[in-house]
């Protein structure tokens, strides 16, 4: 069978930045080709317009798909399935696919939406990524126009949620797998740090908590997380249940990672290779793997490393604490371990690549 096609749902609400970072992720896909579905309605569908004027292949007019009935978490099988049948109809399917829900969405309906029939087997939630405001939300306020909002709100006559600012602040969080504080230049130090600090303890276990200016954030810490969020939907309960769906799912919590917070005060990113010769033990290794992405707040790891007495290499995929390896394919001649370490900048090379080497 094949792979299901991964898809990363960014929520927030409106101005919090949702599509300046699906922008800057556009402008540096590296060749994956991306489909966006856009939760738009009311205003000529600006979001649309705005992200196919990217200038990048992969953000052509085929690939952005507006929709225009309403809130995406209230027309989930009048508009959201048929739309994600069609777009797995076409002859090449994307590689990634991204929703950009509008701010009064709730995050978990949507996710439900992901296990119907026709669409389990075809596709998985790689990841919810919820945008803050970082201003806003240091100030006491959940948007930096609130009134822009409601507005918004009274223009969608499918909305068939009347939910406060707040308790779909809270869903957005509670549904998240990154949270990402944008805006944070705008912020002074000590009051960025504190709301970073104060949305991680709001958040699930697990979740990472990123700052970031203008939505820069790398494409290899926004896509590929691989979470299948469909399949923990009791770990990433509504907090307030005010949406008018039954909700029959009975899903377990598998997620006991540790909180991993990043305690550092930068915006940029960076990202380095470590190499060194054949490991001896696959367990001991993804075990020290996981030990030194927690003891540097590193962000993503992922790389290969060629393993004494096996002809096969083993593949490395850590996001956060989480470290998956695989053996995929035969070792090459060198029998070397490449591992690309990201992170936001000020990480200590020296340390990891030591550790990473002992």
């Amino acid at each position: 069978m094949p792979a299901k096609i991964p898809a990363t749902i960014v929520t927030g609400f409106l101005g919090a930045g949702k599509t300046t970072l699906i922008r800057h992720m556009l402008q540096n896909a590296n060749g994956k080709r991306i489909a966006l579905i856009i939760n738009e309605f009311g205003d000529l569908g600006v979001d649309g317009e705005s992200l196919r004027g990217c200038g990048d292949a992969t953000c052509s007019d085929d690939d952005i798909m507006e929709l225009s009935n309403g809130c995406i978490c209230c027309t989930v099988a009048e508009d959201f399935v048929p739309t994600m049948e069609k777009l797995l109809a076409r002859a090449t399917p994307p590689d990634h696919i991204v929703i950009e829900t509008s701010g009064l969405a709730l995050p978990q309906p949507l996710v439900r939406a992901f296990n119907w029939p026709g669409l389990a087997t075809r596709l998985t939630v790689d990841g919810v990524v919820t945008v803050v405001d970082g201003q806003a939300v240091s100030e006491g306020r959940f948007a930096h126009d609130e009134a822009a909002v409601d507005r918004q709100r009274a223009a969608d006559d499918t909305l068939d949620h009347e939910t406060p600012l707040s308790e779909l602040f809270d869903d957005q969080i509670a549904c998240a797998d990154m949270i990402v504080v944008n805006k944070s230049d705008l912020l002074g130090e000590e009051a960025a740090e504190a709301l970073r600090h104060r949305l991680g303890e709001a958040a699930r276990p697990g979740v990472q908590v990123l700052r970031t200016a203008m939505g820069a954030l790398p494409v290899e810490v926004l896509l590929g997380r691989n979470t299948a969020a469909e399949t923990d939907l009791e770990a990433r309960h509504e907090v307030h249940h005010h949406h008018h769906h039954d909700d029959d799912d009975d899903h377990h919590d598998d997620d006991d990672h540790d909180h991993h917070h990043h305690d550092h005060g930068h915006d940029a990113f960076e990202s380095f290779v470590v190499e060194r010769g054949e490991i001896a033990d696959p367990k001991a290794f993804a075990e020290t793997v996981a030990e030194v992405i927690r003891a540097h707040d590193i962000l993503r790891l992922k790389g290969f490393a060629a393993v004494s007495g096996k002809p096969m290499r083993l593949a490395v995929q850590a996001v956060g604490p989480r470290v998956d390896t695989w053996f995929d394919r035969a070792a090459g001649p060198d029998r070397a371990t490449r591992l690309v370490v990201i992170g936001q900048s000020g990480l200590d090379r020296a340390a990891i690549s030591t550790a990473l080497s002992a």
